[in-house]
């Protein structure tokens, strides 16, 4: 964990993303990602020299009606001292059983995004920390490339005016890599998603495709995340 706790002080100081009485709500969906988040920010209460609170929060998109058990990840909260939300959806079965979207993501991530903020206001945090790495900004930029033309990526610090909420991405620096040793290291707790579209999303074609240009080209990943640091681009 302490390198992944490098990873995200870099980011914290380079794109200035917490300051002294920041409440941040983690979005926690039990994935890999964002169990690494959340204990990484935990920890780094203690490290960073700022008062800030940490709150975590579970969107329960309720895939074919069914609620997910969370138990693993509400004890892993006990554990870092972090209180944790629950909220309980219906986005699963709006998606894919009433509006039967031939493509359910760019949907789902938006219901998701507005629920996440509004339990964010509800815990009275006025940050929303999402567990984004650096393969998820090299992925987001290929895709807008290729698929829509625009040279573009989400942003490591993005404020909402709408709901006057600014949301952090402390994971940029990180390669997926180390997450996933991160987590088998320390045995973090991870409850696999029951999305129906988990593993055939557009997401999963270009992780592949870059996958197999990196062998090809080794070190093309860090160039093409270099070139959207040294580019500004999306406030990079």
């Amino acid at each position: 964990m302490q390198k992944m706790i490098g990873y995200m002080r870099k980011a914290i100081t380079d794109y200035h993303m917490i300051e002294p009485g920041d409440g941040i709500a983690v979005g926690v969906s039990g994935g890999k990602d964002s169990v690494t988040l959340l204990c990484g920010l935990a920890k780094l209460r203690n490290i960073l020299g700022i008062d800030y609170k940490v709150v975590a929060i579970t969107l329960d998109p309720g895939f074919s009606g069914e609620q997910t058990d969370y138990s693993l990840i509400q004890k892993l909260c006990d554990e870092l001292d972090v209180p944790y939300m629950i909220k309980r959806t219906q986005i699963g079965e709006v998606v894919f059983d009433i509006r039967k979207e031939e493509n359910p993501c760019s949907l789902c991530a938006r219901m998701r995004r507005g629920a996440l903020h509004d339990a964010a206001i509800e815990a009275g945090c006025n940050k929303v920390a999402l567990g984004h790495h650096y393969d998820d900004a090299v992925e987001t930029f290929m895709m807008n490339l290729f698929n829509e033309g625009r040279v573009g990526c989400f942003q490591p610090v993005t404020y909402l005016s709408r709901k006057n909420i600014t949301m952090i991405r402390p994971m940029v620096y990180a390669p997926e890599k180390d997450i996933k040793s991160a987590v088998k290291r320390c045995e973090l707790p991870v409850v696999k998603s029951k999305c129906p579209a988990d593993g055939v999303t557009e997401r999963t074609h270009m992780k592949e495709y870059l996958a197999n240009l990196e062998h090809d080209r080794h070190g093309i990943k860090k160039r093409i995340f270099g070139a959207m640091v040294r580019g500004h681009v999306s406030g990079w």
